[in-house]
């Protein structure tokens, strides 16, 4: 298991991401959350309101997930980073393994 953290534009954009990710079975859940952000685009520091999403999958799946996200997003450089899960409640994991392919 690993979180995939991304970052969105907008929370529409992001439903639209998560939504599509579960339906293809490559996700088992998806947090949403505002966020501000701050970072370097085209030369200047630009300060920003974004959606992060956290998004629980099989590592298995990254790759496809990658693809995925990156069809949907509006961002010519979105975040997509994985978060290694050290540990996770056994029962959290069944269902994840459940849940998706």
């Amino acid at each position: 298991m690993i979180d995939i953290y991304v970052t969105c534009k907008n929370r529409q954009e992001a439903v639209k991401i998560a939504k599509h990710l579960l339906k293809l079975k490559l996700a088992g859940c998806v947090n949403i959350f505002p966020i501000e952000s701050l970072y370097w685009w085209q030369g200047r520091i630009v300060e920003d309101k974004e959606i992060a999403m956290l998004i629980k999958v099989l590592e298995k799946n990254y790759s496809r997930i990658e693809k995925e996200i990156t069809k949907l997003h509006s961002y010519t450089i979105p975040c997509i980073i994985t978060l290694n899960v050290k540990k996770a409640n056994k029962a959290y994991l069944k269902w994840l393994k459940e849940v998706s392919k």
